[in-house]
């Protein structure tokens, strides 16, 4: 067996007074897949910067095949045949599988010989499980071809103990299902070992033979998934049993039949210039959740830049509540249009601003945030913002904190406390829990179902079919700038929605409405 085992022994890691990770020990058997679980800030990138050499550790031992080493540089953890996958692809685009392959090497002569290389990587390609063509360019390949050859790096690397950091968030069910089956039968083989860092307990249950979990740094317990189930890996991250948001009747009158939202052939152009929206139609009824799944790059980020009026359309038409609609704050504010966008410290915050300025940004200029139509009340503006932090449970709970030093999920929370205090008639979400902890997905899972319940229009851009499936009551499906199929829940099976997620299915409905 070539595979490694490797163990932490009591590992900690400290940032001035704050103890990221403490006495943490976790053995990942040599052939297996290992699961580690945990929170955002739960001591997960922390303990993986240790093994990998990034974040040394202050504390503790680390064993490989049972002897113990020190790691203080990638280099040392490289050298004992640790290798790492990371969420986003580290491959360059421009250059080709061979080129790619080889200049991971690093140390190379100054005059690479290519038909010796060539050679070399054709026995290598002989060896392994999957295949890809090595003069194919980067740029070509798709989202799961991509995540194969960063997997093939490694194992060209001669990497016998290898970390995936959330290795499925940018693939279609089909391409995850064959991945994690490649790694999974890689580790059976003896070739390696796995530690998989994910979010979703669908991949633990499917692919894992053992699962870590942590919490706020510390170990809370580790298993054999065979013994183990979901509530219980719930209650040792977030310390309780994890509740399903409730998916509620809808209080919808279908026989008004007035869309919130409708979009009539929609054209919109990237930052090329090229058409990213190809003539998108379709309508979200008040009280409906419509989702919208598709691979990340079919023109979900210029759809939803043209509905919020950050982009401007070529072609189409947009109403809202029955009116024509042009995206102008003026037009947001009176038919009552919010939106919870990706990466909200980018599209829906001033990082330099307070947490109580950054609430205030929607309706500063309005009574009784404002006196006199000009003269700003900040005490007005703070006493809303300690009610909305509670509220919402924003962490730390300062509403003078500049907002860019938050975490992710409470970023997205104050995001979510200023879009959905008011009373809400379409809402516009994209991606809006991509990289949350447990507890900021449910948080947010829920007030949107809550804002649906109450009568609004949602339409939810989202990469995450499991998300999908469980809040929306319509989905479409978009490749390619359009849109090329459409189910409901009950009905939809997710190969199917892959395939056409992939675009390897002709197209049945352009127009959804």
């Amino acid at each position: 067996m070539r595979a490694l085992s490797l163990e932490t022994i009591g590992a900690g890691k400290s940032f001035g007074s704050f103890r990221a990770l403490g006495d943490v020990s976790m053995k990942v058997r040599a052939g297996t897949v290992h699961a580690l679980l945990g929170e955002n800030g739960a001591g997960k990138s922390t303990l993986v910067k240790g093994i990998v050499g990034y974040g040394p550790l202050d504390e503790g031992s680390i064993l490989i095949g049972g002897r113990e080493q020190t790691i203080v540089s990638p280099r040392d953890a490289h050298g004992l045949g640790i290798g790492m996958v990371y969420q986003h692809f580290t491959v360059a685009p421009g250059l080709s599988v061979a080129e790619n392959l080889v200049l991971s090497r690093g140390e190379l002569p100054w005059r690479i010989d290519w038909k010796q290389e060539r050679a070399r990587l054709a026995e290598f390609m002989q060896r392994m499980p999957f295949n890809i063509d090595v003069e194919r360019a980067v740029s070509s390949l798709a989202a799961g071809e991509k995540q194969k050859l960063e997997i093939l790096k490694q194992l060209y690397l001669d990497r016998r103990f290898i970390i995936l950091d959330e290795p499925t968030s940018v693939l279609t069910p089909q391409e995850a299902e064959e991945v994690l089956g490649l790694m999974r039968d890689l580790t059976r083989a003896g070739d390696l070992s796995v530690l998989m860092i994910t979010h979703k307990f669908s991949e633990v249950t499917r692919f894992a033979d053992d699962v870590t979990v942590l919490r706020r740094g510390q170990l809370v317990g580790s298993k054999a998934v065979a013994d183990t189930d979901e509530t219980e890996l719930s209650t040792w991250m977030m310390g309780e049993s994890r509740t399903q948001a409730a998916v509620l009747e809808r209080t919808r009158n279908d026989a008004e039949r007035v869309p919130g939202l409708e979009v009539s052939n929609l054209q919109v152009a990237n930052d090329r210039g090229t058409l990213a929206v190809k003539g998108v139609s379709l309508s979200v009824l008040p009280g409906e959740i419509v989702g919208i799944a598709g691979i990340s790059g079919n023109g979900q980020r210029e759809l939803t830049e043209a509905l919020l009026g950050q982009r401007r359309r070529s072609a189409g038409e947009i109403r809202v509540n029955g009116r024509p609609y042009q995206a102008t704050r003026t037009e947001m504010q009176r038919e009552r249009v919010y939106s919870l966008p990706e990466e909200p410290l980018r599209n829906a915050c001033i990082a330099g601003m307070s947490v109580a300025e950054n609430l205030a940004l929607r309706d500063y200029d309005q009574a009784p945030l404002c006196r006199s139509g000009w003269l700003i009340n900040r005490r007005a503006i703070r006493l809303r913002a300690r009610d909305l932090i509670e509220r919402f449970n924003v962490r730390p709970n300062d509403p003078d904190r500049p907002i860019g030093t938050l975490s992710g999920g409470n970023v997205q929370r104050a995001v979510l406390a200023r879009e959905l205090t008011e009373d809400v008639a379409v809402l516009i979400v994209s991606n809006p829990v991509f990289g949350l902890d447990f507890a900021s997905v449910e948080l947010i899972h829920r007030r949107l179902l809550e804002a649906r319940n109450r009568g609004a229009a949602v339409l939810l851009l989202s990469e995450d079919l499991d998300e999908l499936l469980e809040l929306s009551d319509r989905i479409l499906v978009i490749h390619d700038g359009e849109i090329n199929h459409q189910t409901v829940p009950a009905e939809a099976e997710r190969q199917v929605l892959g395939r056409y997620m992939a675009g390897t299915e002709q197209n049945d409905q352009q127009v959804a409405s």
